[in-house]
């Protein structure tokens, strides 16, 4: 048993050695243009104070904010919160099927020999972000059912609400990007590439950055979003699904580079396809936190002392 793990070990190392530098996702534009269509399109039973246009721009600005902590000046928070951007199916698809506890995932990487920043957490701080949002909510209700709750008190619960659903929204329109999915996250890194896709870096920024700005508008991201809906079933496993979808579409994004379809307005065939991109990101979002606000009046289990 020892010696298969040592064989998968070494094996998922050699995935691990070919992950290039991580680099930021959709840019700021991209991430406003997320956030902001999500929280415009939210449903009418959202509570007033999420749809409001001031809580729809908060929501918009808030979206590229965990890129801002990516800086220099603050290493420490760069370096723990650089995982949660990204994850790299082949490594971690490697260890086993995906546990919905980020310690239990980390101890698995640490008994292969592996690190998170080396393979990724972002399903996990989705995760744990879209709870806070959850549990904010239903304090939320709590104190708007209660007539002799303090007015400021629940300016703060909104106003908190307002930040958990701009901050989830970073993390969602991340999982949007194919390049966030994959080992060949700027360049391809495997060695089989009979297609000749590029393995140069540069890739990344000139899709999710550059192109962006140059050629895609709100309006085209827009006509791309699906109809509102609340999320069945288990949230871990379905933004995992949403996940897995977003890694089909890794070739398409070098494909379309190969052809020079992300240099400067692209073409038509490469803007309905990053549209398309962003507007899976928003979709995403928009029903992620309307899920939230749906579930955060299910009853919490009572606590049981393990003792």
């Amino acid at each position: 048993m020892r010696a298969n793990l040592l064989q998968r070990s070494a094996a998922i190392a050699l995935l691990i050695n070919l992950i290039p530098n991580s680099s930021f996702a959709w840019g700021n534009d991209g991430h406003r243009m997320i956030n902001r269509l999500a929280a415009a399109n939210l449903p009418s039973d959202i509570p007033d104070f999420l749809r409001s246009q001031s809580a729809v721009h908060e929501i918009e600005y808030i979206g590229p904010e965990p890129d801002r902590w990516r800086s220099r000046g603050e290493p420490e928070l760069s370096a723990v919160q650089a995982p949660e951007h990204f994850i790299d199916f082949e490594p971690a698809d490697a260890l086993g099927p995906l546990p919905h506890n980020r310690l239990d995932f980390e101890a698995e990487l640490f008994a292969h020999g592996l690190r998170p920043e080396k393979v990724g957490l972002q399903p996990w701080e989705t995760l744990e972000v879209w709870q806070r949002l959850k549990a904010d909510l239903r304090e939320y209700r709590r104190l708007s059912a209660d007539k002799s709750a303090n007015p400021d008190d629940l300016a703060a619960v909104e106003q908190l609400a307002i930040f958990y659903a701009g901050w989830l929204g970073h993390y969602v329109g991340d999982g949007s990007q194919p390049l966030h999915t994959t080992i060949n996250y700027d360049g391809w890194a495997l060695k089989d590439n009979p297609k000749g896709y590029t393995t140069d870096h540069g890739i990344h920024s000139r899709f999710e950055t550059q192109f962006v700005s140059a050629a895609i508008k709100a309006d085209d991201v827009q006509k791309e979003m699906t109809v509102p809906k609340v999320i069945g079933g288990d949230i871990f496993d379905s933004y995992v699904d949403y996940l897995r979808h977003t890694a089909t579409q890794i070739e398409n994004v070098y494909t379309f580079d190969k052809a020079g379809g992300f240099e400067n307005t692209g073409t038509p065939e490469s803007r309905a396809f990053t549209a398309e991109r962003l507007a899976a990101g928003a979709s995403e979002l928009r029903d992620l936190i309307y899920t939230a606000w749906v579930r955060s009046a299910d009853p919490v289990p009572e606590y049981h002392h393990a003792g």
